[in-house]
């Protein structure tokens, strides 16, 4: 029995086949970093921001070597995902000169955009509309929590109205929208789980992201922890609150990961996030447990 709809299953029923992510790193800054509206960024994000690839390469070669290697061979379908730092913070003409160098081969069916709801607008929105003929295009965008204070505590630079907005302006492009949102941030409770969760909910989004908050080295998050200013969740601490969201998220929501994966050579702690399937398996072991499945307790906003 399905207990939540998983990304893998979603992606053969609509492509017939298996579908694989390519992660490139296109060389993007951030907003939150170079001073437009804040510096240091998240406080949980390292120099070189989610996913660690920092790559020196352009993103042609990097599709093209991840094409040849080993990982070109697990499926003959893929989505390339733009993921270091705020992938739609540019001009339009380097967005679509940056897009278009990652779209290089027909394996490749679709195209996934990692950015922060400040920074999609009516011009980015059409743009990425226009790649939608040929590609299956999807805006990932990071709101992490609904709580306002949490917000400030991360340093997100940002108020859940910009929110609102951005996905409005996908919206109007039939853009699928994937949220992403973190467990166990600072000073936040299962109240706070749920409050961001009924938020989503009142939002026409496709997919969610749900992410353990992890430490790594040369982030504030880490200077909170040696300070003890900050302690991360135990596993089954995550466990019980990823679950909540699961019981609670719109049914048709499709789940497109269940844990973060920090770099081994940067964690700090937990060090339970090193292991992926302790919190895969525990998770599903819990609902199976539990008799729960997705939006078992969701209640649809009617406004």
């Amino acid at each position: 029995m399905e207990r939540y709809k998983h990304l893998n299953k979603w992606l053969k029923d609509k492509f017939g086949e298996r579908v694989l992510k390519i992660c490139v790193d296109g060389g993007f800054s951030c907003p939150n970093r170079d001073g437009k509206c804040g510096v240091g960024g998240c406080i949980f994000c390292s120099e070189k921001g989610s996913g660690e690839h920092n790559n020196k390469i352009d993103i042609s070669a990097q599709v093209k070597n991840h094409l040849e290697s080993y990982r070109g061979k697990r499926a003959n379908k893929f989505i390339v995902y733009f993921q270091n730092f705020t992938n739609t913070y540019d001009t339009i003409k380097n967005l679509k000169r940056k897009y278009d160098s990652a779209l290089i081969n027909e394996k490749i069916v679709g195209l996934s955009i990692g950015t922060r709801p400040d920074c999609i607008n009516e011009d980015i929105a059409k743009l990425l509309h226009s790649y939608q003929n040929k590609y299956y295009v999807m805006v990932e965008l990071g709101l992490q929590t609904s709580n306002e204070n949490t917000a400030r505590i991360i340093n997100r630079c940002y108020p859940n109205s910009t929110f609102t907005k951005a996905v409005k302006i996908l919206n109007k492009y039939n853009i699928p929208i994937i949220t992403h949102i973190m467990i166990g941030l600072p000073n936040e409770n299962k109240n706070d789980i749920l409050s961001t969760v009924e938020f989503i909910n009142s939002h026409k989004t496709d997919g969610i992201k749900i992410h353990s908050t992890y430490i790594v080295a040369n982030t504030k998050l880490n200077n909170m922890y040696q300070k003890n200013k900050y302690t991360p969740l135990t596993l089954d601490e995550y466990i019980s609150q990823c679950c909540l969201v699961l019981t609670h998220i719109n049914p048709e929501i499709v789940i497109h990961r269940i844990s973060g994966d920090a770099p081994k050579n940067l964690l700090i702690a937990p060090l339970w996030n090193l292991h992926k399937k302790w919190s895969i398996n525990g998770i599903d072991k819990y609902m199976e447990e539990n008799n729960l499945h997705q939006g078992q307790f969701y209640i649809e906003n009617k406004k």
